[in-house]
């Protein structure tokens, strides 16, 4: 006999299955008031749910499989490598003797194994703990989450901030709250996948226009006349190509036609625009964008966590309504402080953005001059085209052989055809770092034909 508790372990459509067969036991008389109590079916009711739910995933099995199958044939499988050291400008690989320079994280700063952001984290593990075990408004509210928040909403000169587990749950907590189905959003084709699931969540009416083009844009604003709200979303830097948004031009359009706009400043804060504050002080807009999200987990300190800064009334609404801040953990106390102290050193000094931006241009002038196609506006992200899937991934493995540290991007990271080596530009590489990467891509390029 089997404890009909396990069942419990099991799938769901196992459970309904072996229902089944017990109400059959139960009218053939072979389930008795005896064995009800016990809660055990027969070995040959579990047997036969057994092979009815292993049938089931034999053929999910096999769909799987194909679908796996035709991601390798296809060139555009990842594999995950394993790095055996803290996150810098030089890493340790698994499978790798000698240490890497590493030129594809979001480590824009170098900030990310900074003693100081280091040591601010480990006191704060000894002073408040690894975690809350709650959400923010049940017990999950300690003073440095609120400092934090004051230091975000003051970096980027507005009057409120909230903390989310990550900048993916900002944006999917923002759009639902906001918009009605008597509203608007209207977003950039080519936002992140996170603002396009965050506006599916809501029940506005979703408007497209293609990518930066403020012709289009209009036109949508002009149909959308009748909608109570209307929104503006839009990534400051588009993270796969490393275009800025033409935010002059879209809040010059939201003035004219009385619409809001929104920001994600993930590959921009901390680092883009004169000192740091993102595309805003690109452009010398600051204030005009009405709702900025943005992550901790990239220029910021590189550990993780996500915001939403802007008027009061918005952030107040988004404690109260807001489902990915109401019910996720607060964010471990750790991972704040170490945030809190990254913003102590971008308000002291532009210093490590300057560097940043030095490291940039001398990067994409020498690929250029080597006649490489680097495409993106003046940003640390800086796609080097190579159009084949497979291609790019043989690139990457043999820059790898170098000491070269990037990863090869193809479809559906990005479409079909536009495949690339993404490299990303730190405060924290040497001049000579960026030399040696310059000669490595020059190096591959000519052996594999690319220039």
């Amino acid at each position: 006999m089997v404890n009909f508790c396990y069942v419990y372990d099991c799938c769901l459509k196992f459970r309904l299955q072996l229902l089944r067969y017990l109400l059959v036991e139960i009218k053939n008389g072979i389930f008795t008031s005896d064995k009800l109590f016990r809660l055990t079916p027969s070995v040959s009711v579990w047997n036969s749910c057994y092979r009815s739910c292993n049938s089931s995933w034999a053929a999910t099995k096999a769909i799987l499989d194909q679908e796996l199958k035709s991601i390798k044939n296809a060139g555009t499988w990842k594999e995950e490598r394993i790095i055996t050291s803290r996150q810098d400008a030089l890493i340790s690989v698994e499978g790798k003797t000698e240490k890497v320079l590493n030129f594809c994280a979001n480590n824009y700063l170098g900030l990310s194994s900074h003693p100081a952001v280091v040591e601010a984290g480990k006191k704060a593990l000894d002073k408040y703990g690894a975690g809350l075990s709650s959400v923010r408004f049940i017990c999950g509210t300690q003073d440095l989450h609120k400092e934090l928040e004051r230091k975000v909403a003051k970096f980027h000169g507005r009057e409120e901030a909230i903390l989310y587990a990550s900048c993916f749950d900002a944006n999917a907590g923002l759009f639902e709250v906001l918009l009605t189905p008597e509203d608007a959003v209207i977003s950039d084709e080519l936002n992140h996948a996170s603002i396009i699931d965050g506006i599916r969540l809501c029940k506005a009416q979703k408007i497209r226009y293609q990518h930066r083009n403020m012709k289009e844009l209009e036109e949508k604003l002009e149909e959308s006349q009748g909608a109570r709200l209307r929104l503006i979303a839009t990534d400051g830097v588009f993270s796969m190509d490393g275009n800025v948004t033409p935010l002059r031009n879209i809040c010059d359009l939201a003035e004219k036609y009385k619409a809001m706009v929104f920001v994600d400043e993930c590959h921009a804060t901390g680092f883009f625009g004169r000192t740091g504050r993102g595309t805003e002080e690109y452009f010398n807009l600051t204030g005009r964008v009405d709702i900025i999200n943005s992550t901790l987990g990239k220029a910021l300190g590189g550990a993780a966590g996500g915001y939403t800064t802007g008027k009061k009334e918005v952030i107040e609404l988004l404690r109260q309504r807001s489902r990915p801040y109401l019910f996720s953990n607060t964010l471990p106390p750790p991972v704040v402080a170490c945030a809190s102290k990254v913003f102590d050193i971008l308000m002291d000094s532009s210093t490590l953005t300057d560097k940043v931006k030095k490291n940039t241009q001398k990067f994409r002038t020498e690929m250029k001059a080597a006649g490489f196609n680097v495409i993106g506006d003046d940003h640390p992200i800086c796609p080097v085209m190579l159009g084949d899937a497979r291609l790019a991934s043989v690139f990457a493995e043999e820059m790898l052989e170098r000491g070269i540290y990037v990863i090869g991007f193809s479809f559906p990271v990005v479409p079909k055809g536009k495949a690339r080596i993404r490299v990303q530009i730190s405060a924290a590489h040497s001049e000579q770092d960026i030399d040696k990467t310059v000669d490595a891509f020059l190096d591959v390029g000519k052996k594999l034909k690319v220039i």
